[in-house]
Formats: structure tokens, C-alpha cells, sequence
């Protein structure tokens, strides 16, 4: 479904367990990012009220889980560190086209999106798996199919609005830039690092 053209190696799993306050703090800002994400695509477009009213639920959910990510630190006597860069999410937008219409633009901005939900969704789906903690593998399995769900509303907008552009090539064309950026990821305890 997701279409990523190269799997995280599963050995990122250990390097996340070695630090599980880092991967903790790292996922929250992720989370908190991925609300603001929406929010900024609803003030751009705003003359979309289905794009508004969706975009809208799935702030509060990033927010939501934003929220339960910080409930487990601090239920683990962990604190919520500063706000983490994610050099993933900076180098892949350097993909996204700047120019061009405010159609082109909402819709590369959809793709991108849908982007980092589906990396994001395929990294729960491998902790749900792999991690040796019940609580962290259940909790991740729940949210790789919330992750699930907002990558197929960001697709699905991209395609709705984007009819005169061909959404499909330029997809493509970022699953395999996507793909090549990966490569340098999966050394550290982040969400996409």
C-alpha cells in the first residue's frame, strides 16, 4: 500500500531500544510537527472546505498523539526533551516544488506529507514488530494505522485537487527520491533518522 521503494532495516530496532527516551522525545516533536504540518496546509488553502474539515480532524489527532507520546515519558520518569530537527523531513522537502502554481504547490505539499506519514507508518509498523517491550509495541501498532489512514488523506487530496497535474509521475518521482534518501537513515534513535 504504501509504495516505499526501500524497507527500513530491521537492526534500527536495537538502536532505538538503546535510548528509548530519545526515539520518545524524538516521536513527540514528530508528532507535534505533524499538526502543525496540517494546520499550515488549511491556512494555504482555506478555499477547500473538505481539504479544511479533514486537515482540521487530523491536526487534533497528530495533536492527540502528540499528547499520548508525552503521557509514556512521563509515565516512564522520562521529560520531554527540546524540540529535534529532523534532517529526514528538511532534506525531503528540498524535493518539493517552490515554484509554479498554488495548485502545484498544494499538491506537492500533499505528496510530501503523505510522504512522511507513509515512512512514519512503515517505522511503527516495524517497532510494533520488532521492539521487546509490550506496552511500545502496542502502542505503535495502533499508530501505524492512524499513520496509515493520514497518508491515504493526503494521497487522495494530492489526487482530488491535482486532476490537471499528473500526481501519479510526480509521486513516483518522489518515492524514488524518497528511496535514495533513506539510505542515510536508520543509524539513529529517531523516527526517520
Amino acid at each position: 500500500m504504501l509504495h516505499l521503494k526501500l524497507e527500513t532495516d530491521p537492526r534500527w530496532v536495537n538502536i532505538v531500544e538503546s535510548n528509548i527516551e530519545e526515539i520518545l522525545t524524538d516521536h513527540a516533536w514528530c508528532e507535534q510537527k505533524a499538526a502543525t504540518n496540517a494546520i499550515t496546509i488549511i491556512t494555504l488553502n482555506s478555499e477547500y472546505p473538505d481539504l479544511v474539515t479533514e486537515l482540521l480532524e487530523l491536526a487534533k489527532e497528530e495533536l492527540e498523539h502528540f499528547e499520548m507520546v508525552h503521557e509514556i515519558i512521563k509515565k516512564r520518569g522520562f521529560k520531554l526533551g527540546r524540540e529535534r530537527k529532523d534532517s529526514y523531513v528538511n532534506e525531503l522537502y528540498k524535493f518539493m516544488n517552490k515554484g509554479g502554481s498554488r495548485l502545484n504547490s498544494m499538491v506537492d505539499r500533499l505528496l510530501f506529507s503523505a510522504m512522511i506519514e507513509a515512512r512514519s507508518c512503515e517505522r511503527f509498523k516495524l517497532l510494533s514488530k520488532e521492539i521487546n517491550d509490550p506496552e511500545l509495541s502496542k502502542f505503535y501498532h495502533d499508530l501505524m494505522i492512524s499513520e496509515a489512514g493520514h497518508y491515504t488523506t493526503f494521497i487522495g487530496f494530492a489526487r482530488k485537487y491535482g486532476k490537471d497535474i499528473d500526481v501519479d509521475s510526480r509521486w513516483k518521482e518522489l518515492v524514488e527520491f524518497e528511496g535514495e534518501l533513506i539510505k542515510s537513515y536508520g543509524k539513529h534513535e529517531t523516527i526517520h533518522g
